[in-house]
């Protein structure tokens, strides 16, 4: 059962949410040939306060 967790920055819409689980489910079941039934998606939502980039947040680099 391969099991996927992506991570990016909150701000997508539930639109995007839904069409990226469809794709990148879609993708693993192809490459790794596995049902699409087994295949688990798990999004990780971070705030840009808690997200760095050379030693800033991205809230704040996008602030300057």
């Amino acid at each position: 059962m391969p099991f996927i967790q992506v991570t990016f920055i909150e701000g997508r819409t539930s639109e995007q949410k839904e069409r990226l689980i469809e794709e990148v489910s879609k993708t693993v079941s192809s490459v790794l040939d596995a049902p699409l039934e087994t295949v688990r998606v798990c999004l990780n939502e971070i705030p840009s306060t808690h997200w760095g980039i050379a030693g800033k947040s991205i809230q704040r680099r996008q602030n300057e």
